[in-house]
C-alpha cells in the first residue's frame, strides 16, 4: 500500500477539520458550562490542540492564533482573531480587523459584542492537553482584556481533553491504512529474510523499523523497541544476539494521517526440530488474550478510567490471572489526552487522570501484561492492541492478535 501524495493527506486532514468543527466542537462545548473559549498560541509554542483545529497548510501558528468559539443560542460561532489568511478563514470568520486595530482590541469588542459570562481557557494544573496556553500569553490576556472579561475566566479541562480525544467520522474509516502501514513494518522485522541468527541483535531490528518507517515517508512518535525471552530464563525482556528458541517482542508505533498506532507483538523463532510453536507459549498467551477480552467488557461510556482499571483486575483474579493493566488514550498523540487506565507500576486507581470517564469513538491502546508459570518459571506475556471504541462496542483495529508469528 503507497503512502497518500501530500495533496491528499492534506484533503482529509481538512476534512476531518470540518467534521471536528461541526460536530464535537458543539457537543463538548454544549457539555460545558463555558460561554467562550478561548484557544491562544505563538509561533513554535503552539496549544496541544491547535493542529486539530486548523487548516493542514497552516502548519505553525503565525505570530499569534487566537481563535475563539462563541456559544450563541443553539450554536457555535468561530472566530479567528489572527493575522487573516486564507485558508483559516474557510473555517473561521476573520474578527480582527488587522492594521486597524490591535489584537487584544478585536477580543475585547467581540466580547462586547456577545457578553460571555464564562470564558473558558487551557491552562491546567493536572493535564498535560489542557495545558496549552503559554504564561505569556496568559498574561497578555489578564493585563490587556478588559477586567470585568478576566474575572469570567474558567477552567474546563474537558474542552481540549474531549476535542483531542474523539475521533470524527472519518478518523474512524483511516485506522485499517493505518494499520496496514504500521503492521508492514512489523511482519519485515519478523522475517529470517531479515534477521541473521547468531548475528542480527534486538538493536539492529530497532534500527531496522527506524529505517523503514522513514524510508516510507511515515513518522515513528516513540523510539521502537525489541527485546526477547527465552525459556528458562528468569528475565523477561532481554536484549542482545537473536538465536533459535527465543520468543521476540516488539513495541511500536506510527503516525500517519494525524493519527497514532501503538501495537505489540509477539514473534518465536524455530529450533531446529520444532515445527510449531511450544505449547506452553501457547498456553500463556491464551490467557493474556482472555484478558484483553476481560478488558474489553468492562469499557462503557462515561465509565471513569478507574472503574474499568479495578473492575478489569477483579474478574482477572475471580479467574485466576495475574494481571497488569496499563491502558491508555492513542489519538493525535500515542500518549493521549482520555482516561487513563492503568499504570505498569500502579495497579491502583488514579487520581483525577483516571477519573475522567469514556466516550465512544476513541481510540485505545489495549496495554497489558500477564504471567504464566512454566516448569517453577513465571513467564510474561506482554501484549497491546490498538482498538477503537464506538456504540457498536470495540473493535481491534487489525486482525492476528491471537497470534504468535512462527519464523523458521
Amino acid at each position: 500500500m503507497e503512502i497518500k501524495s501530500i495533496k491528499e493527506q492534506y484533503k482529509i486532514k481538512d476534512i476531518c477539520l470540518k467534521e471536528r468543527l461541526e460536530t464535537i466542537i458543539p457537543d463538548v462545548m454544549g457539555k460545558s458550562q463555558c460561554d467562550a473559549w478561548i484557544i491562544a498560541s505563538k509561533e513554535y509554542n503552539e496549544d496541544l490542540v491547535f493542529d486539530l483545529l486548523t487548516p493542514a497548510s497552516y502548519l505553525n501558528a503565525r505570530r499569534i492564533t487566537m481563535i475563539v468559539f462563541i456559544k450563541d443560542n443553539e450554536s457555535i460561532k468561530r472566530f479567528s482573531l489572527s493575522l487573516p489568511d486564507e485558508d483559516l478563514n474557510k473555517y473561521y470568520l476573520q474578527y480582527w480587523n488587522f492594521g486597524k486595530e490591535e489584537q487584544i482590541e478585536a477580543l475585547n469588542r467581540l466580547f462586547d459584542e456577545y457578553n460571555p459570562q464564562k470564558i473558558a481557557i487551557n491552562i491546567s494544573k493536572n493535564h498535560t492537553y489542557a495545558d496549552g496556553l503559554s504564561y505569556g500569553l496568559y498574561q497578555m490576556l489578564k493585563e490587556e482584556l478588559k477586567p470585568e472579561y478576566v474575572e469570567r475566566f474558567i477552567v474546563d479541562e474537558m474542552l481540549p481533553i474531549k476535542t483531542m480525544e474523539i475521533r470524527t467520522a472519518t478518523e474512524l474509516t483511516l485506522y485499517e491504512e493505518l494499520m496496514k502501514h504500521a503492521f508492514s513494518v512489523i511482519e519485515e522485522t519478523f522475517s529470517l529474510d531479515t534477521i541473521t541468527l547468531g548475528v542480527t541483535t534486538t538493536e539492529d531490528l530497532e534500527y531496522f523499523m527506524m529505517d523503514r518507517v522513514t524510508q516510507r515517508g511515515l513518522e515513528y512518535w516513540f523510539s521502537p523497541t525489541i527485546d526477547k525471552m527465552r525459556e528458562g530464563s528468569t528475565i523477561d525482556r532481554e536484549t542482545g544476539i537473536i538465536q533459535k528458541g527465543d520468543l521476540l517482542h516488539c513495541d511500536f508505533g506510527i503516525k500517519y494521517l494525524n493519527l497514532c498506532s501503538d501495537t505489540q507483538r509477539l514473534a518465536y523463532i524455530a529450533k531446529d526440530e520444532e515445527e510449531d510453536i511450544p505449547n506452553w507459549m501457547k498456553e500463556g498467551f491464551k490467557i493474556n488474550d482472555r484478558f484483553q477480552d476481560i478488558v474489553c467488557s468492562c469499557m462503557e461510556e462515561n465509565k471513569s478510567g478507574n472503574d474499568v482499571l479495578i473492575d478489569s483486575l477483579e474478574m482477572a483474579k475471580k479467574e485466576n490471572i495475574e494481571a497488569c493493566l496499563y491502558t491508555h488514550p492513542c489519538n493525535i498523540y500515542g500518549h493521549g489526552p482520555g482516561p487513563t487506565i492503568g499504570l505498569w507500576n500502579n495497579q491502583n486507581r488514579i487520581p483525577i487522570k483516571g477519573d475522567i470517564t469514556m466516550s465512544y469513538d476513541t481510540v485505545f491502546a489495549l496495554e497489558l501484561n500477564t504471567k504464566y508459570n512454566h516448569n517453577g518459571i513465571n513467564y510474561t506475556f506482554f501484549s497491546e492492541e490498538t482498538i477503537s471504541f464506538t456504540k457498536e462496542g470495540v473493535k481491534f483495529l487489525y486482525p492476528g492478535r491471537e497470534n504468535i508469528y512462527f519464523l523458521k
